[in-house]
């Protein structure tokens, strides 16, 4: 039985600690959350698990391996605590906002030896892994461009904005990843530009809501990336991958298969509520990684290089964004 700890119980740690607890050879055994919430304790409650603290955590040799789906600024700290440990670490991303600090964090995770795995779960949706398998088989030619749309259904709270490191790390930072999956190259410039359309509040934090971003990968492909915080529709998630001989999409999934009709015309569901609800499979499959790297040393698909190099793009996003030009990826160091 592989036992595990759980840092954070919002709405993400409880994602992945129902997924985990379907599995019959993994339990969750310690809880570290210090906030009070009904989740937290239908979690514990749920689990058996018992209510703990990061240094208890650290400290129980019985603990098999980690899960740290806890606020974006506590993940330095907790990285760094389990890299004494050499145990298997799954982290949400990113990894910190202050890029320096996961450079650093990345190079002491490699020196400890721990099997890192980053939380990117498009990498495990069956529709994506259909394109990426599709693209590297070469059947469909060369990829030519990307196209990719991320809207939320509807603003983040300003509380949520002034912590989340802003729209490029926090929300494209998946688009970021994808790209680098799909391609198998590494992005060599960034142009991004991007305004406060939405919500005047995320502005007056600090934050943009809408943006357009234009890179341009080793080899001379493009993509083009389409972000907000807002779809009139709900939550909007698509791709586009023009190949020499084929063109892929992905697109929204539906609520429901449910279609009406009459005189008017067709009536069909809105997509999926929420990246949860759309996501759904690929996070379970996510987890089945998580056990296959604890207990077969398998590789996951999103390794902690993965987090690093998806967030220098971001950090490259924002650059651009401040200097009104494109950006080159080697400037950030």
């Amino acid at each position: 039985m592989t036992k595990l700890a759980l840092f954070g119980a919002g709405r993400i740690g409880q994602v992945h600690a129902r997924n985990l607890m379907a599995m019959q050879d993994m339990k969750l055994v310690a809880i570290a959350d210090p906030v009070p919430s009904p989740g937290r304790e239908d979690l514990l409650a749920r689990s058996q698990a018992r209510l703990s603290d990061a240094e208890a955590v650290f400290a129980d040799p019985e603990i098999d391996a980690y899960l740290i789906a806890s606020p974006t600024d506590t993940h330095e700290w907790l990285l760094r605590q389990a890299a004494r440990t050499s145990k298997p670490v799954f982290c949400e991303k990113p990894v910190s906002l202050d890029f320096r600090k996961v450079i650093d964090i990345a190079r002491e995770i490699g020196s400890a030896g721990n099997a890192v795995m980053l939380g990117f779960q498009r990498r495990y949706d069956p529709d994506f892994l259909h394109v990426k398998e599709e693209i590297t088989s070469g059947r469909s030619g060369k990829v030519q461009h990307i196209v990719m749309h991320t809207r939320d259904p509807s603003p983040p709270p300003v509380s949520y904005v002034k912590s989340s490191g802003g729209l490029f790390r926090d929300q494209a930072i998946h688009d970021f990843d994808m790209t680098r999956y799909l391609l198998g190259e590494e992005i060599v410039s960034v142009y991004a530009t991007g305004a406060c359309l939405i919500d005047p509040a995320i502005g007056e934090a600090g934050d943009i809501d809408t943006a357009m971003i234009t890179l341009r990968s080793e080899s001379g492909r493009l993509v083009q990336m389409i972000n907000a915080r807002h779809a009139a529709f709900g939550y909007d998630q698509r791709l586009e991958a023009v190949c020499e001989k084929r063109v892929f999409y992905v697109a929204n999934q539906p609520a429901t298969n449910f279609i009406s009709a009459d005189i008017q015309g067709f009536t069909s569901s809105r997509p999926m509520s929420d990246f949860i609800a759309r996501f759904a499979e690929a996070y379970r499959a996510e987890m089945d990684a998580f056990r296959a790297l604890i207990q077969q040393g398998k590789p996951p698909l999103a390794t902690m290089r993965d987090g690093v190099e998806a967030q220098r793009l971001a950090e490259a996003a924002t650059l651009s964004l401040e200097l009104s030009r494109p950006v080159a990826v080697s400037q950030v160091d």
